[in-house]
């Protein structure tokens, strides 16, 4: 594929401070000092501060984008140090728009970043989206890449669009109007529990770096038109055997165009078949002994705090055994799988309902998080 021509137009003439702050830019070809007015004269939006957004802010604010946007709705939690490496421990409860605002400024006081402490909704993407030249995903649920991938298409922007999970990563390009969307690779969104979140799967820090430095990358070569970005093209990263592949994709002919935004929530719900109750109905049901709690995290997540009472059965093993798994145990009324936050627990209740379809499972909402703030009054740290 033939470079795309140049995203954005050249904006003023650099400044002498500016020439001297981007110099190691103003010799490349293909950029040069017009290719760095156009970086400066960039409107971009990043939906997600956390893993990719780290890396992704970091390297676009170093770069020069003359207005940078990021939304999130989230806050820093101790956990997200590990690889958000744009927050520090002081900004532990902070929004992380905000403190991804304030790590800008660290790196240059000058820098443009609107912080949008709130979520991408069907009711804000399209405005959002059309308001920016260009648009990268860095978020971790199909709900909103799905979401972003629509606003994209409905609003004409290109979407720069990244994923990662345990050791592996992906990024792809999704230019409307010029190749193929996400809907064209994957054209269903998957089920909420059909792969783990970041929280329940896990993912090696210094992956984001490589996705989101990747994703940064391929801003600022459709921001210059240089290159061969990466439209209909699905690049891949794993990080153990240290190995890149690409996979080709073209349009889908008889794929229907995007024309209105949906219900992403609600299409990446579970199946109803999963019953789930909340930490007072545990609760209540505990103090009845009508209810044993089975417990589906690893050991070590169960040192951190872990619902009084509950036995520990680890998720591989209740995969591969079913209700073998649970021989020898105390008989009760109900039974209550238990996780972080939902997602494992549902998808054991799935497997113990599908065996045995008249016995009570249930999934309890929100997990051990929700079920410390609400019996405990205090937040399980994790």
């Amino acid at each position: 594929m033939s470079p795309l021509e140049p995203l954005v137009a050249p904006g003023p003439e650099l400044t002498p401070d500016q020439l001297a702050r981007y110099s190691r830019h103003l010799t490349l070809p293909g950029v040069g000092p017009e290719g760095q007015r156009r970086i400066r004269n960039a409107r971009v939006l990043v939906v997600g501060a956390g893993g990719l957004g780290a890396p992704i802010i970091n390297y676009l604010v170093a770069a020069g984008v003359g207005q940078l946007s990021v939304i999130d709705d989230d806050v820093v939690e101790a956990s997200n140090l590990q690889r958000q490496v744009i927050h520090r421990h002081q900004d532990l409860g902070r929004a992380k728009a905000e403190s991804a605002r304030q790590a800008a400024l660290r790196l240059d006081p000058q820098a443009n970043l609107t912080a949008v402490v709130d979520k991408l909704t069907r009711h804000n993407a399209v405005e959002l989206f059309a308001a920016h030249d260009l648009v990268l995903d860095g978020t971790d649920n199909f709900a909103t890449r799905y979401l972003s991938n629509d606003a994209a298409e409905l609003s004409g922007t290109p979407l720069i669009w990244g994923t990662i999970f345990r050791f592996s990563g992906q990024v792809s390009v999704f230019a409307p109007g010029r190749g193929p969307m996400l809907r064209d690779l994957f054209p269903e969104i998957p089920d909420a529990d059909s792969v783990p979140s970041c929280a329940e799967g896990g993912v090696f820090g210094a992956l984001c770096g490589v996705v989101g430095s990747t994703m940064a990358a391929e801003a600022l070569k459709l921001i210059c038109g240089i290159g061969e970005p990466l439209i209909g093209r699905f690049w891949r990263y794993d990080a153990l055997q240290a190995t890149t592949d690409i996979l080709r994709f073209a349009a889908d002919p008889h794929r229907q165009p995007v024309t209105e935004l949906q219900d992403y929530e609600h299409g990446c719900a579970l199946p109803a078949t999963v019953r789930q109750i909340d930490a007072g109905q545990l609760q209540d049901g505990q103090g009845r002994n009508q209810v044993l709690v089975v417990d589906v995290r690893e050991a070590w997540e169960r040192e951190m705090g872990s619902i009084p009472g509950s036995v520990h059965i680890p998720l591989e093993r209740l995969t591969e055994q079913g209700w073998a798994a649970l021989d020898g145990l105390a008989t009760a009324d109900q039974l209550v799988l238990v996780c972080k936050s939902g997602v494992r627990s549902q998808r054991a209740a799935r497997i113990l309902s599908e065996e045995r379809p008249d016995a009570q499972v249930f999934s309890l909402q929100g997990g051990t998080v929700q079920w410390f703030e609400q019996v405990r009054g205090r937040t399980l740290v994790y």
